[in-house]
């Protein structure tokens, strides 16, 4: 099964202000409503809000050796991007290894780690996190080029393939694949 999952810090996205969206959306039909929210936090995540600390080399360098750490034996890595305060990944689980306990063991190792290199303590994840099933091939090229370029549509890159943390710096053009890390 592939998803498309993306997650992240603490700080990003406060919970008020995903209410008073979702309080001014209410009059909109459902499937509006959803879109225009995804929208919204995605435009509110690329303008970089909270503290940011995966812009950090040393963070993003370990935030990316988790999501490679079980690459290949409890999931299939399929691309990924790191951003100032969120985290994208494209991701096929293997039997046995459900998506929320990938999710829980990349975020729980993160989190202690980072947090010891911060020399701070407490929450460094959001709990939640949004993750949608890759429903077909075409549905997968758009979820693989929107991970991808991310870091450009947010001003970070001017080429995807010039962002550090992401897959797209190992793709070869016109090639889905990602090589086994």
């Amino acid at each position: 099964m592939i998803q498309s999952v993306n997650f992240r810090i603490g700080d990003s996205l406060p919970a008020n202000v995903v209410e008073r969206w979702t309080t001014e959306l209410a009059l909109q039909p459902e499937s509006q409503h959803a879109v225009e929210l995804r929208r919204r936090i995605e435009e509110h995540l690329d303008a970089g809000h909270g503290e940011c600390w995966l812009h950090r080399p040393d963070i993003a360098r370990l935030v990316e050796g988790a999501l490679f750490h079980f690459d290949g034996q409890r999931y299939r890595l399929l691309a990924w991007c790191i951003m100032p305060n969120h985290v994208h990944v494209l991701i096929e689980t293997k039997e046995g290894f459900p998506l929320a306990e990938v999710l829980h063991s990349w975020k729980s190792y993160t989190s202690h780690e980072a947090n010891k290199l911060l020399r701070r303590a407490g929450e460094f994840w959001q709990r939640e996190y949004l993750d949608r099933y890759v429903r077909n091939a075409e549905h997968f090229e758009k979820v693989l080029a929107y991970i991808e370029e991310n870091p450009v549509k947010a001003g970070l890159a001017k080429l995807k393939t010039a962002w550090s943390w992401s897959s797209a710096r190992f793709r070869m053009p016109g090639s889905a694949a990602v090589p086994a890390a």
